[in-house]
C-alpha cells in the first residue's frame, strides 16, 4: 500500500529572525553511531581524461595494449592499504561495515590476486556485513572476461563502469581511451558476472544535442543495466578542459538535455532518487546512500577522504594525496595528511549538502541523529527555504511509523546551490 503523505503548512514565525549562519554552538551529542562504510582509493589510470579533477595518476609506460601497473608497485600499494586499515582500526573498532567502494583512478587495472588479498584483509580486520555491497569502479578499456570473473569470485558484487558515452565522436572529444564498441562489450561482460551494474553517462558534451544524449541513455536501457548515473560535463579548475575549454552546449540546451533524460528514464521505470542517480527497484547504490544520509565512512588509500563520528564529535580526514608520498608515509605509519574536527556551526550545511541531494528527502529527525544537534538549530533556515518554495516538509507513513520528511521541492532540485546557500554559516 503506498504511503500517505500530507504537506505540512508553513507556520508563522513569531520569533526574532535568525541570521542565516546562526546555529547552536553546543558540542554535538550523537545518541548512536551512524552506519559505517569503507572507501578504498586506487589512484592509477591508463591516461588522465582532460575533464578529470580526481586524484588519478597515469601508469608508467602505459599504452592501450599494456595497461598494468608494475607488479612491485601494486604489491607495495596493497601492503600500504592493509597497513592503513590496521592503523585506523581503533577509530572504528566494533562497528559493522555495511558497504565497500573501491574507486579511483581505474581500480579495474588491479590484478585479481591483488584485489583478493585486499578483500581478505578487509574481512579479517573489519566486521564486514555478510550482505555488504562491495563495488568496484571499472573503465571499458580494461575489460577481460577472466579478470572480471575473478573479481566476482573475490567478492565484488556490484560494478560501476565509466562509459560516459557510446558515441565514438563524443568519446574522442572528451579524451576517453575506449570507443563505443568497447563500451558495449564491457557492459555485456559485466552483466554476465554481476547482477548489479551502474553506468556513468555524461551529457552536454562538446557538439552534443538532445537526440544524441538520449541515444546514449536508450543504448544503456537496451543493454539492461539497473542503475545509471547521469552527469553534466563540467569544466573543473586545474584540468586541461578548464585551461582550454571545448565548445559546449549552452545552459538552456544542457537543461533541456537533463529534463529529457529524466523523462526518458522515468518512463523506463527508473526512480530519480538522487541528483544524478537513477535506479530500478532494489538497485539503489547503498554506499552512496550512506554518504547522502550523512553516514560515516573510513577512507584508505592515496588522497582518500573519511568522516567518522564518536562521543568526542565528528572528524574529517584526508590521506596523503600523491601515491608515492602515500607510500613514503606508509613506511612511517603516518597515513593521515589532514584531520580536522567538524565544528557544531558547520554541521547544518554539511548535513544538508548531502541529504538534499536525495530527491525523496530524509526524515527530519535524521538531522539530530546524524549531527547531534537539536532541530531548532535549523528551524529558521528551513522556514526560509520553504517560504522561497525550495524545500518541503511532508508527513508520511513509513515502516517506522508516521514521520516528517524533509525534501527539496522541484524548484529546490533545480536551484540546489541556492537552497544549500541558506544553510551556510556566515
Amino acid at each position: 500500500m503506498p504511503a500517505t503523505r500530507k504537506v505540512i503548512p508553513i507556520a508563522p514565525d513569531t520569533r526574532s529572525p535568525a541570521r542565516p549562519g546562526e546555529a547552536a554552538q553546543a558540542v554535538p551529542q550523537l545518541s548512536a553511531s551512524p552506519p559505517l562504510a569503507l572507501y578504498v582509493h586506487y589512484p592509477w589510470c591508463v591516461r588522465k581524461c582532460p575533464y578529470c579533477d580526481f586524484n588519478s595518476h597515469t601508469v608508467r609506460d602505459a599504452t592501450p595494449a599494456h595497461t598494468d601497473v608494475p607488479a612491485d608497485l601494486e604489491h607495495a600499494y596493497i601492503d600500504a592499504l592493509i597497513a592503513d586499515l590496521e592503523h585506523a582500526l581503533p577509530q572504528v573498532w566494533g562497528r559493522r561495515v555495511h558497504s565497500v567502494f573501491i574507486g579511483g583512478g581505474t581500480p579495474s587495472l588491479m590484478r585479481a590476486a591483488s584485489l583478493d588479498r585486499l578483500l581478505q584483509a578487509v574481512r579479517s580486520l573489519l566486521m564486514l556485513d555478510p550482505m555488504a555491497e562491495i563495488t568496484l569502479e571499472a573503465n571499458p578499456g580494461t575489460f577481460e572476461h577472466a579478470r572480471f570473473a575473478d573479481y566476482r569470485a573475490a567478492g565484488i558484487n556490484r560494478l560501476s563502469i565509466g562509459i560516459q558515452s557510446f558515441s565514438d565522436a563524443h568519446l574522442h572529444a572528451i579524451g576517453r581511451i575506449h570507443d563505443g564498441a568497447q563500451a558495449r562489450r564491457a557492459v555485456d561482460i559485466a552483466l554476465r558476472h554481476f547482477e548489479r551494474v551502474n553506468l556513468d553517462l555524461m551529457y552536454a558534451l562538446p557538439g552534443q544535442d538532445i537526440a544524441q544524449a538520449l541515444s546514449d541513455v536508450d543504448t544503456a536501457l537496451a543493454l539492461g543495466v539497473g542503475h545509471l548515473s547521469c552527469y553534466h560535463l563540467t569544466l573543473e579548475p586545474n584540468t586541461p578542459f578548464h585551461h582550454a575549454p571545448p565548445a559546449l552546449p549552452d545552459d538552456d540546451s544542457a537543461a533541456d538535455m537533463q529534463e529529457a533524460i529524466e523523462a526518458r528514464l522515468a518512463a523506463a521505470g527508473f526512480e530519480h532518487y538522487e541528483t544524478s542517480a537513477f535506479a530500478r527497484p532494489e538497485q539503489h547504490c547503498r554506499h552512496n546512500l550512506n554518504y547522502w544520509t550523512f553516514g560515516d565512512y573510513l577512507g584508505i588509500g592515496a588522497g582518500a577522504h573519511g568522516k567518522l563520528s564518536s562521543h568526542a564529535g565528528i572528524v574529517r580526514e584526508m590521506r596523503h594525496k600523491h601515491p608515492m608520498r602515500y607510500l613514503e608515509a606508509a613506511a612511517r605509519h603516518d597515513f593521515v595528511q589532514e584531520r580536522r574536527e567538524v565544528r557544531a556551526h558547520e554541521l547544518p550545511f554539511e548535513f544538508m549538502m548531502n541529504a538534499l541531494r536525495l530527491t525523496g528527502g530524509v526524515t527530519f529527525d535524521l538531522f539530530s541523529a546524524r549531527t547531534g544537534l537539536p532541530l531548532d538549530c535549523v528551524e529558521a533556515r528551513v522556514r526560509s527555504a520553504r517560504q522561497q518554495g525550495l524545500l518541503e516538509l511532508i508527513e508520511s507513513d513509513t515502516p517506522a511509523g508516521r514521520r516528517t520528511l524533509l525534501r527539496p521541492s522541484p524548484k529546490g532540485q533545480r536551484y540546489l546551490n541556492d537552497l544549500l546557500g541558506l544553510f551556510l554559516d556566515d
